[in-house]
């Protein structure tokens, strides 16, 4: 066997070929596989998570199943599922429609790893109804047929599509409805469903500890306060965490995954990430009724939201407004979520948010119209312009911190296969794909959200919602 060091090529380069009778087109195959293939990093050596939601634990997941061996997760909460994840929550909606082929060929492997073993137990493959109601604007109307149109044409979507264009039509795949459909158009995907997301987190979690990977949980142990630096300019790298009870961790990659929460510990990601939130409800069904609504397909009506099968272990149905959502920005133009000093609203959602939710549910099930919404709530995640994700090392730190960011509220369902592109990175020493670079423009303090194909309605801050919230209790009381 010969091994070539990159740093030995070019004075013995003669002598080498005269001692081992290679021509110098073989050597030069020889040098450019042997740098090719050294490896950027050991594989034994240290790598430190920053977040365990669904980007971070898929992270851990594939850095392992790739031979890395020393891989530590923090996260700030006392157990995985994580309450600070944006994937807390019952379901997920895993589908394919976009605009670009792009994410709709990646949401594909996607939906087939969720059917791997591993990931099997959390997907449900109920189908997907994509509609519009009569009284949608034309922002709505336009969301529907680009949806339509990623799908419609695609070789493996396209055998499972069907337009519906009446009540009847609707209820052939979702013969639980009850209610009018009035004006309602739309679509069926057979291919398409949800994950229950928060058994997603918590089963991987599981078997990534089973897999020797080590997890630091809760508030002081658990909380990195600070990334650790050496070196200035050109030389400057990050070697570790601090954590919120005193003490550093050593690190050779540092991989910040922390949602909405990433730029209050890398400030430079605000320039171009915004923590947002939406809205969640529920109704809280008997058993029978549970039963009753079991095998409903997702359907997402998008003037109005959308709703799930219930859960059968708490037997909430939930129900999600679509619009722009909340931010919560501060005096420099980022976002981040609300700090425990200062809440949220609790079991609160805003007035207008209520309000297409009740004419959803009476459009669908008439007969649960006026029961009351429970575990009311708004969930944060991180938001970028474009609706592109951040996989990338932050500039100038020689490559030893990775950014995982801008979820944009369509990450959960990469989530099997999520880390085998930071793995990618990792080994690639660079992001190749340009949409998921690190994005130097910034865009601090401007109103982008209600600009997104999707969203109907006008982004708002969380202080008009906490101002509602008050107005509201004090109604109330009154």
């Amino acid at each position: 066997m010969i091994t070539i060091e990159a740093g030995n090529v070019g004075c013995g380069y003669a002598n080498l070929c005269y001692h081992h009778g290679l021509s110098p087109s073989i050597l030069l195959v020889l040098r450019v596989l042997s740098i090719s293939t050294t490896p950027l990093m050991s594989k034994s050596e240290p790598i430190v998570i920053v977040g365990g939601g669904a980007w971070g634990l898929s992270t851990a997941l594939h850095l392992r199943q790739s031979g890395y061996t020393d891989i530590t997760v923090f996260e700030t909460a006392d157990s995985i599922p994580s309450r600070y994840s944006a994937a807390y929550d019952i379901n997920k909606i895993v589908r394919a429609e976009y605009e670009e082929s792009f994410y709709t060929d990646l949401a594909l492997q996607a939906i087939q790893a969720w059917k791997d073993p591993l990931f099997g137990p959390y997907y449900h493959e109920t189908g997907y109804i994509v509609a519009t109601s009569g009284s949608a604007p034309a922002k709505a109307k336009n969301s529907l047929e680009t949806a339509l149109a990623s799908v419609s044409k695609h070789p493996v979507f396209a055998p499972g599509i069907e337009a519906l264009n009446n009540s009847d039509e609707f209820k052939k795949y979702a013969w639980q409805i009850t209610g009018p459909l009035k004006g309602f158009t739309g679509y069926f995907n057979r291919l398409a469903g949800y994950a229950h997301s928060a058994n997603a987190l918590h089963g991987i979690f599981l078997h990534c500890a089973t897999l020797g990977i080590k997890f630091v949980l809760g508030k002081s142990a658990g909380t990195v306060s600070e990334l650790v630096y050496e070196g200035q300019g050109s030389a400057r790298r990050c070697t570790g965490v601090h954590t919120a009870d005193g003490k550093t961790h050593a690190a050779a990659k540092t991989i910040v995954a922390s949602g909405a929460w990433g730029a209050s510990l890398v400030p430079e990601m605000g320039r171009f990430v915004t923590a947002r939130s939406w809205s969640v409800a529920h109704i809280q069904l008997t058993e029978q009724e549970c039963d009753y609504l079991r095998g409903l397909p997702v359907i997402n009506v998008r003037d109005l939201g959308f709703f799930f099968e219930p859960d059968p272990a708490t037997r909430l149905f939930k129900l999600c407004p679509l619009g722009a959502g909340f931010t919560n920005t501060d005096e420099i133009g980022t976002s981040l979520p609300p700090t425990d000093r200062i809440p949220p609203p609790q079991d609160f959602i805003p007035a207008e948010d209520e309000i297409k939710l009740r004419k959803l549910v009476a459009e669908t099930f008439p007969w649960m119209a006026d029961r009351p919404f429970v575990d009311k709530k708004i969930c944060w995640f991180a938001d970028t312009s474009d609706s592109e994700y951040c996989i990338d090392f932050l500039p100038d730190t020689n490559n030893s911190v990775v950014i995982l960011s801008g979820d944009s509220g369509h990450g959960f369902k990469m989530m099997p296969i999520f880390g085998k592109w930071v793995v990618e990175l990792l080994e690639n020493g660079k992001q190749s794909i340009d949409r998921w670079q690190w994005k130097t423009k910034d865009e601090r303090g401007q109103s982008w959200g209600d600009s997104v194909s999707w969203r109907i309605g006008k982004s708002r801050e969380l202080s008009d919602l906490i101002d509602e919230a008050r107005r509201g209790g004090l109604q109330a009381r009154l």
